[in-house]
């Protein structure tokens, strides 16, 4: 089934509420995705005039004499004081990044890790439970398993979409329910308002890691998810030249973050915040095409005589198909196929034979990227490991990039055909 993601069911948020916007947008109106990407979150008259926002290079802020130190800290004045606790170029993407969120507040941080580790360490306490399905980046599984349980934090594993497995292990400590949608790297897709129905029926507040859908094709926020959290390296920065996380909310759930955040130390630097705020200006276009070549890649796998399974919610064969055509825009970038018959030295071969991909972790970019997760993200596992992950010796990770579709696909044509 060939879908055209570009005018594919708009989001039941498509246009969202500018309340984040510049005020000549009119608080009233609702405007589209790449009118928010360009505009929301800035001030319509910058103070030195230009139409991008500065980059401020400071470590710290001046005051005028002390009685400005006075009403700063008594009327909670918005500016600058210490690089630590947040420059002016980060406000303006924390506020962009919720808009097209449809959230109320964000709080950037140094990379999608350092969101997560933020966010975690803020509402986690000794004693406390958090429950995860089971598909999920294998770095998030190794804080919780190796750091979070050194504090006296449990983590309970169940199998992905299960939800009634995941209601059964709800207990009196149980403080999060966590998942990923699309889950990495099997794409598997989650009834977000099913997910969210049980946190609120418990009283456990919920966490969508939404990197790989990013705001344009789900918003978790809509359908009563708690927090949204963001790989901003990704689709968001979109150029492979940044790092930064985000975490997405009410802005009374986040403030708790925000403070830790500013203790930590885990923020971005000036120079980043300029880069992801140029980035966004083209998130809707470049999240159209990233849409389109998935969707015709997925497409032409899956008909390969040397592809055993292709794994890409936009094909009918996925298991989570009927769920992600009624949720999302757009199925995203990734997709995740296996080489039929292959070896791990046989699919390493495939992969070392692509021309046009690079050979490299991360998604998002502009640039086609190509990995072997077996390799890239799970070499130092056992067998027994990785069966349990749902990570085989064949599988291949292909992050589409914007080039022309059908030059992605002659690529991984000729690479395919080593295995002659």
């Amino acid at each position: 089934m060939s879908v055209d993601t570009a005018g594919s069911k708009p989001l039941s948020n498509s246009k969202i509420p500018t309340e984040t916007c510049s005020k000549s947008l009119g608080e009233s109106k609702q405007v589209g995705i790449s009118t928010l990407a360009v505009h929301a979150g800035e001030a319509r008259q910058k103070p030195t005039n230009s139409i991008t926002d500065p980059v401020v290079m400071a470590s710290t802020f001046t005051f005028e004499n002390t009685q400005s130190i006075i009403d700063f800290i008594e009327n909670d004045q918005d500016r600058g004081e210490y690089g630590r606790y947040g420059v002016p170029g980060e406000k303006v993407v924390e506020r962009k990044l919720a808009a097209l969120e449809g959230a109320e507040d964000g709080v950037l941080f140094a990379s999608g890790m350092a969101a997560l580790v933020g966010l975690f360490n803020a509402k986690l306490s000794s004693n406390d439970e958090i429950i995860f399905f089971d598909e999920c980046y294998h770095r998030s599984r190794e804080y919780c398993r190796k750091h979070l349980s050194r504090f006296g934090i449990v983590t309970r594993q169940v199998k992905t979409g299960d939800y009634d497995a995941m209601e059964a292990a709800i207990n009196s400590n149980t403080k999060m329910l966590i998942s990923e949608s699309p889950t990495n790297p099997h794409l598997s897709i989650l009834d977000l308002e099913r997910f969210a129905t049980i946190g609120k029926k418990h009283n456990v507040e919920t966490l969508i890691d939404a990197t790989l859908a990013t705001s344009y094709n789900i918003q978790p926020i809509t359908s009563g998810v708690d927090y949204v959290m963001h790989s901003a390296t990704k689709y968001f920065g979109g150029h492979n030249d940044l790092l930064a996380g985000v975490v997405l909310g009410t802005a009374e759930k986040l403030k708790e973050v925000r403070a830790l955040r500013g203790v930590m130390g885990a923020i971005n630097t000036p120079h980043n915040c300029y880069l992801l705020e140029r980035g966004l200006k083209t998130f809707e276009i470049r999240m159209e095409r990233h849409n389109n070549n998935g969707q015709r890649v997925a497409e032409y796998l899956e008909n390969h005589p040397k592809v055993s399974r292709v794994l890409y919610p936009g094909l009918e064969s996925h298991p989570y198909y009927e769920i992600a055509k009624q949720t999302m825009r757009g199925f995203g970038g990734l997709v995740t196929f296996e080489v039929a018959g292959a070896d791990w030295k046989q699919t390493a071969r495939v992969v070392d034979a692509v021309q046009l991909a690079r050979i490299a972790p991360s998604l998002g970019g502009v640039e086609t990227l190509i990995e072997q997760p077996l390799v890239m993200s799970y070499w130092s596992y056992t067998p027994e490991e990785r069966a349990e992950f749902g990570i085989s010796d064949n599988m291949i990770r292909l992050a589409c990039g914007i080039e022309n579709s059908q030059d992605i696909i002659a690529d991984l044509g000729q690479a395919l055909d080593v295995l002659d």
